[in-house]
């Protein structure tokens, strides 16, 4: 039998060759990022940039012209004593739902691990508030917190504990809206925690009762914090970005009252644009609260990445 030798390619044909199957690689990537990034483009980037031109106009809603202004939006936010009752009233609000959600869910998510009777039942209720409507939820709380009939007054008077009005009233109002925030996100953050909490591996336990960590806090301090901290950083994050969106409870329950007492950005941000329709000025206000969010997200995912622990 006669063997044929095949001649060898030549460098050309094999570089021209590389190069096609690159050229393939690289339509078939853009192919299947194309429609992700379009997505991106259209939702997200144009209108922030749409909204950096709208900021620096005066721009009214519905009106014919507008004029450009440059800083003089940003000049008189931050001039502005409602904007500044608004930003400090913000930062209280999430320096108190932030820790009490964490520490609330964090403890729930323990206490329902120790016992796993009625486990399921216990996830679904503290997680019913994270899936309630907003109308639902104003009404609760309205009839609950009614300076007469409100069932939590009744119990206050019932055991000789002093009763307020407590969303007409400027030194209660921010803390109750607070505490309304921790139990909207409690469930979230429980429902977190509990898979964190699922997926320590039951050695590690083991392991630290070996090396003298016997009782149960001892096995939390060593075992249980350090393996959630990537939980926990993800939880903090959320929870912080869903506190600076707070809308809900202040439109239905207080409209920023009693006397901007219980006013916060998003609805600061709300009640220019669409009431006093001064979109330029609410578009303004817009790019601060992105920064102000985009900050935040940027120094928590920084900062808290350096100290959690992964498995």
């Amino acid at each position: 039998m006669t063997m044929h030798a095949h001649p060898a390619a030549s460098p050309a044909a094999v570089g021209n060759a590389a190069r096609s199957r690159r050229r393939g690689e690289v339509l078939r990537a853009c192919a299947l990022v194309g429609p992700a990034l379009l997505l991106l483009l259209v939702l997200f980037l144009l209108p922030t940039l749409a909204i950096l031109g709208i900021a620096l106009t005066d721009w009214q809603f519905g009106a014919q012209s507008l004029s450009f202004v440059g800083a003089a939006n940003f000049q008189e936010i931050f001039a502005d004593a409602t904007f500044r009752a608004s930003f400090g009233n913000t930062l209280v609000y999430v320096l108190i739902v932030v820790p009490g959600t964490v520490v609330c869910a964090l403890v729930v998510a323990l206490l329902i691990e120790a016992d796993s009777r009625f486990r399921s039942f216990y996830r679904a209720i503290h997680f019913l508030p994270f899936m309630a409507t907003l109308a639902a939820m104003a009404i609760a709380w309205e009839a609950l917190l009614h300076p007469t009939i409100g069932l939590v007054n009744q119990m206050l008077a019932a055991i000789g504990a002093p009763t307020a009005n407590w969303l007409r009233d400027e030194r209660t109002v921010l803390p109750v809206l607070a505490i309304i925030g921790i139990w909207q996100n409690l469930g979230f953050a429980l429902v977190l925690f509990m898979a964190g909490l699922k997926a320590i591996p039951r050695d590690l336990y083991d392991a630290a009762d070996i090396d003298g960590a016997s009782s149960w806090m001892d096995r939390i301090l060593t075992v249980t914090l350090p393996m959630l901290g990537p939980v926990s950083m993800f939880v903090v994050i959320v929870v912080a970005l869903r506190a600076f969106e707070a809308f809900d409870t202040v439109q239905m329950l207080t409209q920023g009252g009693p006397g901007k007492a219980s006013e916060l950005l998003l609805y600061t941000l709300y009640r220019e644009s669409f009431e006093f329709l001064r979109t330029g000025y609410g578009a303004a206000i817009t790019v601060v609260f992105l920064t102000i969010v985009v900050s935040l997200t940027l120094f928590q995912a920084r900062v808290m990445d350096r100290k959690v622990h992964y498995s």
